[in-house]
C-alpha cells in the first residue's frame, strides 16, 4: 500500500446499503427506458370493404396488424346483416378462429333512443361501443343550441345508464346537418351529462366543412380529453357526396389530402388517447369497397396507418 492511501473501511452493512441504493436507481432507469411507446389503438371498419363477406375482412385485419373490427350496417356495408343472418354464436366462433375481437358496432340507423337491444347483443359478442349520431333540431346556435343539447342529454340519459350497468359505452359522432356537429356542441354535451359512458366518435371530416384547422381540431381533442371513444382518420379532402374520379374521392383519407394529421395524432398521443382509430372514407356509391379489389383496398388503408404511425415520432 502506498504510504498516502489512506485505508477504506466498509462495513458490510454499509455496503448492503449502498447496493440497495444503487439497484433501486438503476431500476428505475430501466423502467423509463423501457416504457411502452404510444401507439394508436386501430380497428377495422366493415364499410371500408362493402359488403365483401365478414371472414374476407378478417383476413385483411390480420395483414394490417388489426385486433378489433368496427361492424356496419346497409347502406355503408352489410356485415351486420351477415352478422344476423350466421347467427352471434357463429360470429363469435369466427372472431376467435381469426384471433380478432368486435370493438364496435356502428348503429347511425337506429338512432340514439333505439340502441337497448343492439348494446346487449354488442356486449354479449364482446364489444364494448355502439357508434351513433344525435338527434334533435340544426342550425342552432349560442343559448338556443344549448337548450337543444339539454333536452337531448336528458332524452338519452336513460339509454347510458343502460349502456353502463353492462359495461357499454356510446359515441356520438359530430355529423353534418345534426344537433351535435360543433365544438361547442360536442362540449357542451359533456358538460351538462357527465357520465363516463358517454362519449364523442371525432370525425374532422364534418368538422372541417365548418372552418376548423389541424390546430382547432387538435385544441378540441385536448378539450374532449378521454371522453373521445372513436376517432376516425378521416378528412374532407373533396367530399363524399358526388361521384369524383377515384383520385380525388381518396382525398379523403389520411396523407392523400390537405389536412396535417400530424398535430392531430400528436395531441392523442398528448392525452394518451386509448379508444379506437378507425381510418376512414365514404366511396361513392356507398356500399362498395373505397377500391376496386381488396388487396388494393388493404394496400391504401396499410399507407394511411404507415402515415399517421410516422406521425406520432
Amino acid at each position: 500500500m502506498n504510504e498516502n492511501s489512506m485505508p477504506i473501511n466498509i462495513s458490510r452493512r454499509s455496503f448492503l446499503k449502498y447496493s440497495s441504493i444503487c439497484s433501486v436507481a438503476a431500476t428505475g432507469i430501466s423502467t423509463a427506458a423501457t416504457k411502452e411507446k404510444f401507439t394508436l389503438k386501430y380497428t377495422l371498419s366493415s364499410s371500408m370493404y362493402g359488403t365483401l363477406p365478414i371472414q374476407t375482412i378478417l383476413n385483411e385485419a390480420k395483414k394490417l396488424k388489426i385486433s378489433t373490427i368496427d361492424i356496419w350496417p346497409r347502406a355503408h356495408g352489410n356485415q351486420r346483416e351477415q352478422m344476423e343472418k350466421m347467427g352471434n354464436n357463429n360470429f363469435s366462433k369466427l372472431l376467435k378462429h381469426n384471433n380478432i375481437k368486435l370493438g364496435s358496432i356502428t348503429r347511425y340507423d337506429l338512432g340514439p333512443f333505439n340502441l337497448q337491444n343492439e348494446m346487449k347483443i354488442c356486449s354479449k359478442l364482446g364489444g364494448d361501443l355502439l357508434v351513433c349520431a344525435g338527434k334533435g333540431p340544426t342550425g342552432l346556435s349560442g343559448t338556443a343550441l344549448k337548450a337543444a343539447i339539454k333536452s337531448f342529454a336528458e332524452k338519452i340519459k336513460p339509454h347510458i345508464l343502460a349502456a353502463e350497468n353492462i359495461g357499454m359505452k356510446i359515441a356520438i359522432e359530430n355529423h353534418s346537418n345534426n344537433l351535435i356537429n360543433t365544438p361547442d356542441s360536442l362540449k357542451w354535451l359533456l358538460e351538462l351529462l357527465p357520465l363516463k359512458n358517454l362519449g364523442i366518435a371525432l370525425a374532422p371530416y364534418h368538422l372541417e366543412t365548418l372552418g376548423q384547422t389541424a390546430k382547432s381540431l387538435s385544441q378540441l381533442i385536448n378539450a374532449l380529453g378521454d371522453q373521445i371513444f372513436m376517432f376516425y382518420a378521416w378528412q374532407y379532402g373533396m367530399g363524399c357526396m358526388k361521384k369524383l374520379p377515384k383520385d380525388q374521392e381518396l382525398l379523403q383519407m389520411p396523407g392523400r389530402g390537405k389536412l396535417d394529421f400530424k398535430p392531430i395524432v400528436q395531441s392523442l398521443k398528448a392525452i394518451n388517447y386509448s379508444g379506437y382509430t378507425s381510418i376512414f372514407m365514404h366511396p361513392v356509391p356507398r356500399g362498395i369497397p373505397i377500391l376496386p379489389t381488396v388487396k388494393e383496398t388493404t394496400n391504401e388503408i396499410k399507407r394511411a396507418k404507415n402515415y399517421l404511425d410516422a406521425n406520432l415520432i
